[in-house]
């Protein structure tokens, strides 16, 4: 579904993508972990070109990256993106930002985007604030509207950029349970986490990234209980002692 080769990223002098090599099949479920500045947020936003690679090749469901214009469009609907901040537009109610997708970009009907979308907010367990506006739900109910939105378009992929870092711990968990339940569903999943829960019980493969390479990849299982690298026994070491 995402095949990434011999991607490099530089800003300005900092290399913060090296010889990125990674492919994810559909239906897998990659969680990306490393410690901050490592290149994962980097890395998950390259897939959707929101930030542009200078060499290297990204392909998703088998088309290259396009550069500009209605390609772009389309595979950014194809591509879902949550966000550490919810983006949510804060004058439209819950129900409206999940719609606004697929009646501006995919020609729905209105009547059949709101059904789908009472169907997609009752999935994640915010049904009953659809009349709302953002500012009213909390962070974790924000969040969980951002995914429906994602959702709403029907993506092939969905990438997700620390969606739990801006949120207070008791809403971490219900944010979470929902990723869970979308990888049970057989989503094309790419997770930048620091939540390592998330990442033994729901993930495919784990991906450990430092100074903007993928240092080490291996089952969960694998990975938390034996790491290969000396750069990642000392992460685990950090962050399992806590």
């Amino acid at each position: 579904m995402v095949a990434m080769h011999d991607v490099q990223k530089w800003f300005g002098d900092l290399h913060v993508l090296q010889d990125i090599e990674l492919e994810v099949a559909p239906g897998e479920v990659v969680v990306v972990i490393g410690p901050s500045g490592s290149g994962k947020s980097t890395l998950c936003r390259a897939i959707n070109r929101l930030e542009v690679i200078q060499e290297g090749t990204i392909v998703v469901d088998g088309k290259p990256l396009p550069d500009e214009g209605k390609e772009l469009a389309q595979l950014r609907a194809d591509v879902g993106m949550v966000f550490q901040s919810f983006n949510l537009f804060a004058h439209k109610t819950v129900l409206e930002n999940v719609t606004l997708g697929p009646i501006k970009v995919r020609g729905l009907k209105k009547a059949d985007a709101d059904k789908r979308g009472m169907e997609l907010l009752a999935r994640v367990g915010v049904d009953s604030q659809a009349g709302k506006l953002p500012a009213q739900l909390s962070g974790g109910q924000q969040q969980r509207v951002a995914i429906a939105r994602s959702l709403a378009m029907d993506p092939k992929v969905m990438l997700f950029d620390e969606p739990t870092s801006a949120l207070d711990p008791e809403m971490i968990k219900e944010v979470l349970d929902t990723m869970v339940d979308l990888a049970k569903g057989g989503m094309t999943m790419v997770v930048v986490t620091h939540e390592m829960g998330f990442a033994r019980t729901a993930a495919d493969r784990v991906l450990f990234m430092a100074d903007g390479r993928i240092v080490e990849e291996n089952t969960p299982q694998a990975f938390f209980t034996n790491p290969q690298t000396p750069r990642a026994k000392d992460f685990l070491a950090k962050i399992l002692t806590h």
